[in-house]
């Protein structure tokens, strides 16, 4: 666990350094962006912004993967992280349509640009967006919100990059509508990454099965379990940005507590290996369910179990 932790606080810490960073920036490139005119810039500025927000959430989801067992009963702050992604994702959405109004205002009347400026800041936004792809590159062991925050850092390098281009190109052609074609290209990308951000977290607020898991895939794999006769009321949810939960009921053969506790582990190994961490399973024994008098469940019928990170699964890797 030791070694464990070590790699989630430098991977966080490089995280909460690129975010204060990138916001910095963000602020900068507004200012610069309305000094120089371009509407590049500005557009730029709103990209950074979803890298900001892929940043946060990556940060948000190591922090709590981090967080020992006991803490792990409440899911609320987790939540208030994609909530938040998704509340910025839209916003960014509703912007970037005023960067297209904007921009086709300008190619109908162009406006001078200072292309000089425009150069520079976005030459300091490739350093930069670089910096942080090279450090989360070193950091990022496989999470999927790191990886995410990689790829929207990719995308600003190469946003960053063809300005520096069209900046070159207005110096030497005096065409000033490049800028506005560039910020209509631009207003894509932010469109895109939003929209991937608003789906992503859209699905976690509404209990959806987490991307890359298959309900009957589950089900399939807890019903090959030895010992297991039928699985049913199966639930999975996504508790954050990436710790999956599930929830079943399981129908076993009567048998003593040693032989269905180890039903348990198996089934929560399996769980385990799909990348779900937190399982309840509730047991239910077959000769009670098949009696007359209906199921009568007493307490010694049912077994409940709650498996909580770092119990038994020390042995288990991310």
């Amino acid at each position: 666990m030791g070694h464990h932790h070590h790699t989630y606080t430098a991977t966080s810490g490089v995280l909460w350094a690129s975010l204060v960073v990138t916001l910095a920036f963000t602020a900068f490139e507004v200012f610069a962006g309305l000094r120089a005119g371009s509407l590049a810039l500005l557009s730029d500025a709103g990209h950074n912004f979803t890298d900001a927000i892929a940043l946060l959430l990556a940060a948000i989801g190591i922090y709590f993967q981090g967080k020992p067992a006991d803490q792990f009963k409440t899911f609320g702050y987790q939540r208030a992280g994609v909530v938040a992604a998704f509340i910025n994702a839209v916003t960014l959405i509703v912007i970037s349509f005023y960067i297209f109004w904007e921009a086709v205002a300008r190619l109908i009347h162009p406006q001078a640009v200072n292309d000089r400026l425009m150069f520079w800041v976005a030459v300091l936004a490739l350093v930069m967006n670089g910096g942080i792809m090279l450090a989360l590159n070193r950091s990022q062991k496989g999470d999927l919100n790191v990886r995410a925050a990689f790829i929207h850092m990719l995308g600003d390098a190469i946003g960053a990059g063809a300005i520096i281009v069209g900046a070159v190109a207005i110096r030497y052609t005096g065409w000033t509508y490049i800028d506005p074609m560039l910020s209509l290209a631009l207003g894509g990308l932010i469109v895109y990454t939003a929209w991937d951000i608003v789906h992503e977290s859209l699905n976690i607020l509404l209990e959806g099965l987490p991307r890359g898991l298959e309900l009957d895939k589950v089900t399939k794999a807890m019903g090959a379990v030895e010992g297991v006769l039928d699985v049913h009321d199966l639930h999975i949810w996504t508790l954050g940005s990436n710790t999956h939960a599930l929830c079943s009921h399981v129908l076993i053969d009567d048998m003593p507590h040693s032989a269905s506790e180890a039903i348990m582990k198996r089934l929560t190994e399996v769980c385990c290996a799909l990348g779900i961490h937190h399982t309840t399973f509730q047991f239910e024994h077959a000769p009670c369910v098949m009696s007359d008098s209906g199921c009568k469940m007493g307490a010694d019928h049912v077994h409940e179990d709650e498996h909580d990170h770092g119990h038994d699964h020390a042995h288990h890797h991310h």
